[in-house]
């Protein structure tokens, strides 16, 4: 688990400086149908690297849907204290894991950020201060998605940090106050897995397979996912003891209680790369709209 800490010495005079800025970037764009929210399951840093069924269907997914003016993630890899989103004008490729191939090390991912969407991100939201964060940079909860995605790296990709110091309500209400983005254009994505527990993983399942409370697991969420109830998800201490073997930490699930706040009314939920992997991890992710 990575945890990055912030001075907010500034944040008074950042939060002036995006009021001056609100909708700089999105007040040329036309108001359009919302774009997708996704929730993706990022898997192995290997994914980034590999042509597998899950780095080919997210290739598939973005010849399906609308290109996007950006795309914004909140990735479970960013977790911090305090909410902050990426301001710089060329986010650094971030290679935040160990003992994989050169060859992913070597990855470059040089999509440009956007400063002022940033301002205006930092904008739409009352609930917290928002911290712009010129040191982050695209982890590999972003990089190895996107570039499958969007392989020419000219679409602005920004990140959103995960403040883990708050509870799942917390974040699935500060989501609504993103949504507007959808509208104009911008893709937002939840980066993590539903079912994420690294100290089960068997070897014998790795390329597919799950044990019984992991399978069990996903269906539920799953389940709780197509039926638009949200609450149970929010609170999914209270699922039981299976819940929290899927989710012995949060971070990888915080980013689906995310793209769930993002859902409007009467949109549609559907379900791809519904696999699980190691026996403990899930790849299932989610469109919404």
């Amino acid at each position: 688990m990575l945890v990055y800490f912030c001075s907010r010495s500034s944040q008074a005079l950042q939060f002036m400086s995006a009021l001056s800025q609100f909708r700089s970037f999105t007040q040329g764009l036309a108001f359009t149908a919302p774009m997708p929210a996704l929730f993706i399951g990022h898997g192995s840093p290997m994914n980034g690297i590999e042509h597998n069924e899950f780095s080919q269907s997210w290739a598939d997914l973005a010849q399906r849907i609308p290109v996007p003016k950006a795309v914004l993630v909140i990735s479970a890899h960013w977790y911090t204290h305090g909410t902050f989103v990426t301001a710089m004008d060329f986010p650094s490729t971030i290679h935040d894991f160990g003992g994989f191939p050169q060859a992913l090390f070597d990855v470059q991912y040089p999509a440009p950020g956007n400063p002022e969407l940033a301002s205006e991100i930092s904008s739409l939201i009352h609930s917290a201060p928002v911290g712009l964060d010129h040191d982050w940079g695209l982890d590999h909860g972003t990089w190895t998605i996107i570039r499958h995605m969007y392989p020419e790296a000219d679409i602005p990709v920004l990140q959103l940090s995960i403040d883990y110091t708050k509870a799942p309500e917390y974040h699935y209400e500060l989501a609504k106050e993103i949504n507007a983005l959808r509208s104009k254009g911008i893709l937002v994505i939840g980066s993590g897995n539903m079912v994420h527990n690294l100290r089960m993983i068997s070897w014998e399942m790795i390329n597919g397979g799950g044990y019984d409370w992991a399978n069990e697991m996903n269906n539920t969420f799953k389940n709780l996912i197509a039926n638009g109830d949200h609450k149970p998800l929010i609170d999914y201490r209270n699922l039981g003891a299976e819940a929290m073997l899927a989710i012995p930490t949060p971070e990888h699930y915080l980013p689906l209680i995310y793209t769930l706040g993002l859902k409007n009314e009467r949109e549609d939920v559907s379900f791809f790369n519904d696999k699980a992997v190691g026996g403990s991890l899930t790849m299932t992710s989610v469109i919404i709209g």
